[in-house]
């Protein structure tokens, strides 16, 4: 195995789905994927101590193939959330209905099809952090202004925005221009940002407010809530809408869940 790479095992009974998604796993230079199965039974036996075979992470497709049950990979996240809890589970599926059940049995991500190259890295990034040894404290992020630089911590940033062709960092201290890409910004701080939008990342720890006034969904981002508060409106894209708030309530607790 190549040194620092995650090791993957694919399950996934299309092969279409299942070739691209262990394609994009290669390319993202972050993992490689040690087994590639369309079975639930492969999957287990891949898993089994006897194979010897070392994984750090399952990609599993929840809805297999009518012979092994609608929730077949649902069954196995299940039992490999119980009985192997050094591998780290990933949904990757089509169906977003299953997202709050699956992250209650601790999945680490959710993909949904189609799987794309920028969500893919974004989840390899994360669960790279999960594993990295030690308690590393995050980078600063330097920003610029105007020809001075500026040095932030992780904790003053509320959100990053792409547009037109730029990288922006909000803050309390004001707004910033980037050098870095969004997605170079998501391998650096991890888990600390969420992708809420094709051109927003938001730091988890200052989403302040949901806003649903209309079908769209909204983020209030910053410091204090109502009329005078401190921050940034930043857009929800309608796709990931549903797994932004499951992800909001999963970090939370104090309303009842239906």
């Amino acid at each position: 195995m190549s040194e620092g790479l995650l090791r993957c095992l694919v399950l996934e009974d299309e092969w279409p789905a299942r070739n691209y998604l262990v394609e994009l796993i290669q390319g993202s230079k972050l993992a490689e994927v040690v087994a590639a199965v369309s079975t639930v039974e492969e999957a287990q036996e891949a898993l089994a101590p006897a194979s010897k075979l070392e994984v750090d992470v399952a990609f599993v497709d929840v809805q297999l193939s009518r012979n092994q049950g609608n929730r077949a990979g649902l069954e196995l996240v299940r039992s490999l959330a119980v009985g192997h809890r050094e591998v780290l589970l990933v949904l990757a599926t089509a169906f977003e209905t299953h997202a709050l059940e699956a992250y209650q049995l601790g999945v680490s991500d959710y993909l949904l099809k189609p799987f794309s190259e920028e969500r893919v890295v974004q989840c390899l990034g994360r669960l790279r952090a999960r594993r990295a040894p030690g308690p590393a404290l995050p980078p600063r992020i330097v920003a610029r202004r105007r020809k001075n630089l500026v040095f932030l911590s992780p904790e003053e940033i509320w959100a990053f925005e792409a547009a037109d062709r730029l990288t922006f960092v909000h803050t309390r201290h004001g707004r910033f221009d980037l050098d870095l890409s969004l997605t170079a910004i998501e391998h650096s701080l991890g888990e600390l940002v969420v992708r809420v939008h094709r051109n927003w990342l938001v730091t988890v720890e200052h989403v302040k407010e949901l806003e649903r006034e209309t079908a769209d969904t909204t983020l209030f981002v910053g410091e204090g809530l109502g009329e005078g508060a401190l921050g940034v409106h930043v857009p929800v894209s309608r796709d990931r809408a549903q797994l932004v708030k499951d992800l909001l309530l999963e970090h939370s607790t104090g309303l009842r869940r239906g």
